[in-house]
């Protein structure tokens, strides 16, 4: 597990963590993303707006962070092999984006990709933690000889969350499938990496 870092300054209360958080998504389920907003969080968790600001910038910060995951994401532990831990990934990834009500994940990724400054920021924040454990699975594949390198995190966290994304929002499929579609997701994603490395192998060899 990765250490936390203790913030400088005035360490956070986490009473106030929590309680905005369970306020933002007792109202999310109550009104849906579009019409919450720091206001009526404030006033749920009965603290003051500043609170809020001193932990996210901005809304659509917030509730990626308290309905998805924050910033401190941790790699799950080693499998074993690049599928169970591909599979292990992806099962976290369709349990977040899974977990929030309907309509929450895309009006917040539309808000996020409506603000180039907003996009640059969830960028190099949010999907930089997702890339993160991503990046040290690989490197497990490498350490074991499972893959000779390691493959372009970008493409392999497009191979994995991709369809997932598809299954839930776009084609609209039954969500009591998500758990095996997921596996089903991760081994694809393996075969075809192992599948490349066996190739690149031959053609060396």
């Amino acid at each position: 597990m990765r250490e936390r870092k203790q913030p400088l300054g005035r360490p956070r209360d986490d009473r106030v963590d929590k309680a905005i958080a369970t306020a933002a998504r007792e109202l999310i389920a109550e009104h849906g993303y579009a019409q919450l907003t720091v206001d009526t969080v404030a006033t749920r968790a009965g603290v003051g707006k500043a609170a809020i600001y001193r932990r996210y910038a901005t809304k659509q910060e917030m509730i990626f962070a308290v309905a998805l995951h924050d910033l401190e994401l941790d790699t799950p532990p080693d499998a074993g092999s690049l599928r169970a831990d591909l599979a292990t990934l992806t099962h976290l990834m369709v349990d977040q984006l899974a977990a929030p009500p309907p309509g929450v994940v895309p009006g917040l990724l539309a808000d996020v990709h409506a603000d180039p400054a907003l996009a640059a920021k969830f960028a190099a924040t949010f999907v930089a933690a997702e890339r993160r454990c991503l990046v040290e699975i690989l490197d497990r594949a490498v350490g074991r000889g499972e893959l000779a390198r390691r493959p372009e995190p970008a493409v392999v966290h497009a191979l994995l969350l991709g369809p997932v994304f598809a299954w839930l929002f776009l084609l609209l499929e039954d969500r009591s499938d998500l758990p095996a579609f997921a596996t089903t997701v991760a081994d694809a994603t393996a075969s075809a990496l192992t599948r490349e490395e066996a190739g690149s192998r031959e053609e060396t060899g």
